[in-house]
């Protein structure tokens, strides 16, 4: 099936049923094949249509193709899952992900994960491992920089596809920093990024102190709450050990790691430093001198020349950011009115 092939079945599918059905008859064989399967329809569109394979001119009916697509495989699976623990409500299409889909569950209290393809679950073990972390060895007092950790558990489909899933806390009312960068393309006031930049210090801290390297601070991974100033970093499915190497990188953003990533080097606490001074960085319209110098020596080409403890670095930011600014003060900030 052809890009514009499937493009089209999706846009004409009222149901993932009838979505099924249009790729069994002749000519679209190959995207489900007769008798292949719901979920095997569902893995060969997304090698289709998914943004980062389309042709290029085409993202931005891939983006929708995608969505839609994602949509009508969530409406399919809205139903209850038993696991060994629970049994679950799962509701529709919340978010796609880098890997996974996220699903509401029980009237949107929480998160399913589910990877796109089971070569993935690796990946959604290794965030289970990161959050089982977090909750063990971290400081409690930091505990809400992350989403806590339901359960984990091996999910099989109609298809006895099995993919490793988690349950995990829903961030109500929080925004990603792709979307902050949507909504102000122009960049924001250094004094707005002040705070969200202080606080992704405090939370990439209390994981370093806990033994962890989040290994992609990007900004789909970054969420804050305009109106209360919270900040979760979520998606630990890159997280290492320090001194492990990141397993895996989002192509779309390999620009925004540092070189020890690609090349599948040790990853530290400079590592995410690295990354997350570029994303703050990235959000600032005209960032003064100072700040540039600042986010210079945060961002060299060998690791052991960075700042290496988050927390001492958030100390040289606030004097900073005092000598620039002056005193700290609550600045509030909200996200345009979507129309």
């Amino acid at each position: 099936m052809t890009f514009d092939e499937a493009v089209s079945a999706i846009g004409g599918a009222h149901s993932f049923a009838d979505l099924v059905a249009a790729c069994a008859l002749p000519g679209g064989a190959g995207a489900g094949g007769a008798g292949g399967g719901a979920g095997h329809t569902y893995r060969n569109l997304v090698k289709v249509v998914h943004p980062d394979v389309a042709p290029a001119g085409r993202g931005p009916a891939a983006t929708a193709a995608f969505a839609r697509l994602s949509r009508l495989w969530g409406e399919r699976d809205g139903r209850p899952l038993t696991t060994g623990r629970a049994t679950y409500r799962v509701g529709g299409l919340v978010a796609s992900g880098d890997i996974a889909e996220l699903y509401a569950v029980d009237g949107d209290a929480a998160l399913l994960k589910l990877p796109r393809q089971p070569a993935d679950n690796d990946l959604v073990r290794a965030e289970a491992a990161a959050l089982t972390t977090l909750a063990a060895d971290g400081d409690p007092k930091f505990r809400a920089y992350a989403p806590r950790l339901l359960e984990s558990f091996t999910h099989e489909d109609a298809d006895r596809v099995r993919r490793t899933a988690t349950v995990t806390t829903r961030q109500r009312g929080f925004v990603s920093l792709a979307e902050v960068h949507a909504a102000y393309p122009a960049g924001l006031d250094p004094r707005d990024v002040a705070w969200m930049w202080r606080r992704l210090l405090t939370g990439l801290g209390w994981a370093h102190r806990a033994g962890l390297v989040h290994g992609a601070v990007l900004p789909e991974h970054v969420l804050i709450h305009p109106a209360e100033h919270g900040l979760v970093l979520v998606d630990w499915c890159y997280a290492v050990p320090a001194g492990a190497a990141v397993p895996a990188l989002v192509a779309r953003h390999r620009a925004a790691y540092p070189g020890e990533v690609p090349a599948r080097q040790p990853a530290t606490a400079a590592t995410d430093i690295f990354m997350a001074t570029g994303l703050m960085l990235r959000l600032i319209r005209h960032p003064p001198d100072a700040l540039r110098r600042f986010a210079r020596g945060c961002r060299y080409d060998k690791p052991r020349m960075r700042p290496q403890d988050a927390w001492r670095l958030l100390a040289e930011l606030d004097e900073l950011l005092g000598d620039l600014y002056g005193p700290r003060r609550f600045r509030a900030f909200a996200m345009p009115a979507r129309p």
